[in-house]
């Protein structure tokens, strides 16, 4: 944590803070962003509980379905399919869990650092003012999807990513990195690789608009 820089962590805030967001952004205030990222904090520990209860479910009907089967094709691939499922399941929840270890002094900085406040404040503000220009920039780069199908998470990554190559004047390039490696912390191991050629795509349009 102490080798990342101040908008490294800003980003983060600003991540977990954006699904607990009060009615009016504009009013957050930087007393009140510790209160967001604590009530995000608990949501994503629910969340992890899920992701875990979901991969041993997976597990379980994977390995029912090769001692029901008589090593039938069908069946093997079948159980393969699902034990892949609750492998991917399983890594996203490590990643959660790995990112759950720094929460206390995400707290304590977002009480504390009035850099890394005021910038993840006005990511959030920003994200919430703009979001029908960065929505529409998302969804003219997903191919064959829609904004609001995506996972929460990953749909605010790409939300803070465009909010700052639009906004808040961080290169294309520092902003894909950074999206990245949020979502290698909070995502699933196809998340990272989803958001970065999304957000190539929105670099390309860009540079056509």
């Amino acid at each position: 944590m102490q080798d990342r820089k101040p908008q490294q962590i800003a980003r983060e805030l600003a991540l977990l803070s954006l699904s607990q967001l009060p009615v009016s952004p504009k009013k957050l205030t930087e007393e009140q962003l510790p209160k967001l990222v604590l009530a995000a904090v608990r949501t994503l520990r629910s969340e992890v509980q899920d992701t875990l209860d979901n991969a041993a479910g997976e597990l379980q009907r994977s390995q029912d379905r090769v001692l029901s089967s008589q090593t039938r094709a069908a069946d093997i691939n079948t159980a393969r399919t699902m034990l892949t499922e609750a492998i991917a399941y399983t890594q996203t929840a490590i990643n959660q869990l790995g990112a759950a270890v720094e929460f206390p002094e995400l707290i304590q900085l977002a009480n504390q650092d009035k850099i890394v406040s005021k910038y993840a404040i006005q990511i959030v503000r920003t994200v919430s003012d703009e979001h029908h220009l960065i929505d529409q920039q998302i969804s003219a780069a997903l191919v064959d999807w829609q904004v609001t199908r995506l996972a929460q998470i990953d749909r605010d990554i790409l939300r803070i990513a465009v909010a700052e190559m639009l906004f808040l004047k961080i290169p294309d390039s520092v902003a894909i990195n950074e999206a990245v490696e949020l979502a290698k912390r909070y995502s699933g191991d196809e998340g990272h690789r989803f958001i970065n050629g999304v957000l190539r795509r929105v670099t390309e349009q860009k540079k056509t608009a």
